[in-house]
């Protein structure tokens, strides 16, 4: 009997941003769109501090980090609800539900640690100019793009665990276009009372801890920077400005879904949309429009490739082989 009223759940049934039909093709058209921008935006970000020998410096180093990140935040989801967009029946494995709810923590929570280092990246460059190239080199450096997979994959493990082991004998809808934790255990046959706690509890913990020890960082940082000369700071004040938005707008999100108690399921999804495709989109836009060097290194980048005498050597050999 115990094993008939309690056979497992093979699949959920996602509920999508919509129910809409008519939508369903514009929403298609738009987020294919912002998907193809964050990839091309964040790859070129990637491919431009790989192939400028300038740029091969701490910052830029945990820059191209962030933006691999931004990809793999983005892509845990995004082309599965982009597919869903053109059938009427949104399923999803039990499996592949699982493997989601895995991705987004260790992805999302890795970036909440990586946002630090590049906040403590920033305090030595500022603070201590003159010991910056002996306390930021590559082993270092290394270390702190390793701490934030390691955290980030410690998280997901453990949220996990509060997921795994649950019965799901019969509700199978997840009102959402990916499985979010805090909905799926909802759908559990069990309480799950003390679990919702726990999970709110270990995101939220990680969430503050990570945004109040930005907020510490920053606040030092401005603090110096104010007690310096403007002309010697100017730079600083820019990049400044790009890191402290990026912070807010990826942490602002994070924070109404795992803490706030009162946000309903249109907040959910609007929120959960934010941070799983705007972030990744505007973070390449942030860190590129207000910083020099990035945008001098892409011009470079563009006159490499897109030289009008290598385009035209293109088109000769195109449209020779197509006489030939």
């Amino acid at each position: 009997m115990y094993e008939t009223n309690h056979s497992r759940v093979t699949e959920f049934v996602l509920l999508g941003l919509s129910s809409s039909q008519e939508l369903q093709p514009l929403l298609f058209f738009i987020f294919s769109l912002l998907y193809l921008a964050i990839l091309l935006g964040n790859f070129l970000i990637i491919l431009t501090v790989t192939s400028d020998s300038r740029l091969h410096t701490p910052m830029y180093f945990l820059l191209a980090n962030l933006s691999f990140i931004d990809i793999c935040v983005a892509s845990f989801a995004t082309p599965k609800m982009i597919a869903d967009f053109l059938v009427e029946h949104k399923t999803i494995s039990f499996e592949a539900c699982l493997a989601q709810i895995f991705f987004v923590h260790l992805f999302a929570g890795g970036e909440m640690v990586l946002l630090v280092s590049m906040a403590y990246d920033r305090y030595v460059a500022i603070c201590k100019p003159l010991h910056y190239t002996t306390i930021m080199n590559w082993r270092v450096c290394i270390t702190l793009v390793l701490i934030p997979w390691c955290v980030g994959f410690i998280h997901t493990t453990s949220q996990l665990a509060f997921t795994v082991n649950l019965p799901f004998c019969g509700p199978n809808q997840v009102d959402s276009f990916f499985c979010d934790l805090p909905l799926v255990t909802k759908l559990a046959c069990t309480d799950t009372y003390v679990i919702s706690l726990l999970i709110v509890a270990d995101s939220g913990l990680l969430s503050l801890s990570s945004f109040l020890l930005l907020v510490v960082s920053y606040t030092v940082i401005l603090i110096t920077v104010r007690s310096r000369s403007s002309a010697s700071t100017a730079k600083a004040r820019s990049t400044l400005t790009a890191h402290i938005t990026v912070v807010i707008l990826f942490f602002g999100p994070c924070i109404f879904i795992y803490v706030w108690p009162f946000s309903g399921y249109w907040a959910d999804k609007v929120l959960a949309v934010f941070y799983t495709i705007f972030t990744p989109i505007l973070n390449p836009v942030i860190y590129t429009l207000r910083n020099k060097e990035m945008k001098a290194a892409m011009s470079k980048l563009k006159s490499r490739y897109l030289k009008s005498g290598r385009v035209s050597a293109v088109i000769r050999n195109v449209l020779f082989l197509e006489t030939k």
